[in-house]
């Protein structure tokens, strides 16, 4: 069978439309940049869009239409969430029952028609419009009107004035109806088209947040958030009510915050999804945590760590007994670089043990608690009942209190090895915090092993990797003096135009010997500590392990200044 692509070129040549040369060129130009194939045809003028259009618009059946000449509701507009309209390049023009008929600039991209019968559950219809045309019309389309303070008081009737207000009692929600509804197959599908999308794109987590119009998408792709798209809110409770199903949640509780989790198979893996649900103004927002098993097994060698970072963490991990803190605000990636030390010890010669809120990752060979503090079970109760399991190694989801602590540092002098994590800015400052806890000196100076301060730095797509220039000023800012290349990501549609593509981990590995034992004992701060441990024992700081990142190309200077801090 000839495909979309294939028919579109054997058409432009068969019109001489297109020669054999340009043709060639704009196929090598698609292969380098994997933008569609009709925008570098355009771009490089090597055809005109009105004569593209009229040539699709023959072979397949399709009108064209001139939007500068129609006049489009604001009701129309309502029909496709702005996001999604965007996103694809398609305005709605009409709707009649349950067909509706919009308009596309490109036709070859059948996914867009399937994500919108899935969205709207009618019936699609298109014509064909230029791309300018379109973007103009949907600029227009969904322009918000300024409020002008002025004109309301002097009681302008386009302002409201004369507009009667209607108090509108609280809706009362059918739970049965819902249910039904969220077992009808196009509910289902949007549930499953939401999760599979977010998994193709990366996503470590997808946010369904409730407005006042409608259900909002979101993505966070390499730590950041993306807008989407927006649900109407006539699927709100459907689309709440299905995740709540597969989560196992309570479906008639809505007052209250609830934690769930499901399992999905895309592509021969498995992943889970850890799922909060909080109540919100607008009705209960999820977020969904994608946890992927398969990142855990590919060990620390591949995670991204620098060599110099890597052989220090490598030989922590080699003692029989102490404790080793990894440090970060959420989302640095903390848990992912515990659990792959646990994958690396999990041996059936060792009892490993893990006291987590929530529990992660569910991995086979090791024994793993939830806390529950509403019955009692909390981390440092749970610390002293699993002590009596003879664990080898134990790794703690975060001591957050100075009981925890405390029993943490004595567990680590009595023969286990401590993994865990503590919320703080640098590695020096984690002695500091367990001290402040209430932790005797010489305690913490005896059990530490190790500290590492941890983050996560966007990579440079590959793909779309070119050179920049760096201004001498900011070089002489970062005490740059030896000649680098600099690079960054141009943007391109394997990385959705962002320039970035995945993360890799910076640390400022502190490794504890003798004479910041002695500092320790004697409450030197975490400053005097962290100069010894630069001067004397050549540690990287986070910045400088960033700007090495940055020398080998990986990721970007404006990356690496976003990241860290100056020292």
């Amino acid at each position: 069978m000839v495909s979309l692509k294939e028919e579109l070129i054997q058409l432009l040549l068969e019109s001489k439309q297109l020669t054999r040369q340009n043709l060639e060129e704009a196929l090598s130009l698609q292969k380098k940049t994997k933008l569609p194939l009709k925008k570098i045809l355009i771009d490089k003028k090597f055809i005109d869009e009105e004569e593209l259009l009229s040539l699709l618009s023959r072979r397949f059946s399709i009108p064209v239409l001139h939007l500068n000449r129609y006049k489009l509701s604001n009701e129309i507009a309502s029909l496709i969430p702005e996001e999604f309209a965007r996103r694809y390049n398609i305005v709605p023009i009409s709707r009649v029952g349950k067909n509706i008929t919009v308009a596309i600039s490109d036709p070859l991209d059948i996914f867009i028609l399937d994500d919108l019968r899935t969205l709207t559950d009618c019936n699609i219809s298109i014509v064909l419009s230029s791309q300018e045309e379109i973007k103009k019309v949907l600029d227009n389309l969904y322009k918000k009107e300024q409020f002008d303070m002025e004109k309301f008081l002097k009681g302008e009737p386009s302002y409201g004035s004369d507009s009667a207000l209607g108090i509108v009692r609280e809706e009362t929600i059918e739970l049965s109806e819902v249910i039904e509804e969220s077992k009808k197959p196009p509910i289902v599908k949007l549930v499953d088209l939401m999760l599979a999308q977010g998994l193709k794109k990366r996503a470590s987590d997808i946010h369904i947040e409730p407005v006042e119009n409608g259900l909002r998408v979101r993505y966070r792709i390499d730590g950041i958030l993306y807008d989407i798209f927006t649900i109407p809110k006539s699927k709100q409770n459907a689309v709440l009510a299905r995740l709540k199903i597969i989560s196992g949640l309570n479906i008639t509780e809505t007052r209250i915050p609830q934690d769930g989790r499901f399992k999905v198979k895309l592509d021969l893996r498995e992943i889970d999804f850890r799922v909060s649900c909080l109540p919100t103004s607008f009705g209960e927002k999820f977020v969904l945590r994608a946890l992927d098993k398969s990142n855990l097994s590919i060990g620390l060698d591949k995670l991204g760590f620098s060599p110099k970072p890597l052989s220090l963490f490598k030989e922590a991990i080699e003692k029989p007994f102490g404790m080793i803190l990894v440090t970060g605000p959420t989302g640095s990636g903390k848990s992912t670089t515990l659990y792959s030390i646990i994958n690396k010890l999990n041996t059936p010669t060792k009892n490993i043990i893990t006291i987590e809120d929530p529990v992660e990752y569910e991995i086979d060979g090791i024994t793993q608690i939830q806390v529950k503090p509403e019955i009692g079970l909390t981390f440092a109760s749970g610390l002293r009942a699993l002590l009596r399991q003879s664990p080898d190694v134990i790794m703690i989801g975060e001591i957050r209190d100075s009981e925890t602590a405390d029993t943490a540092v004595k567990a680590a002098l009595t023969g286990q090895l401590i993994l865990s994590t503590l919320h703080t800015n640098d590695a020096s400052s984690s002695i500091s915090r367990l001290i402040d806890m209430g932790v005797e000196p010489f305690l913490v100076a005896s059990s530490l092993i190790m500290v590492c301060a941890q983050r996560l730095c966007r990579c440079i797509c590959p793909h779309c990797k070119e050179k920049q220039e760096v201004p001498q000023e900011i070089l002489r800012n970062f005490n740059i003096k030896e000649e680098m290349s600099f690079y960054k990501g141009r943007g391109c549609n394997f990385c959705n135009n962002s320039g970035y593509y995945g993360r890799t981990a910076i640390l400022e590995v502190l490794m504890i010997d003798d004479h910041i034992r002695e500092m320790i004992i004697h409450k030197k701060s975490s400053d005097e500590i962290k100069d010894y441990a630069i001067n004397q024992l050549g540690m990287l700081t986070l910045r400088d392990d960033a700007l090495f990142k940055v020398k080998e190309g990986i990721i970007t200077l404006e990356e690496a200044i976003r990241v860290t801090t100056e020292r």
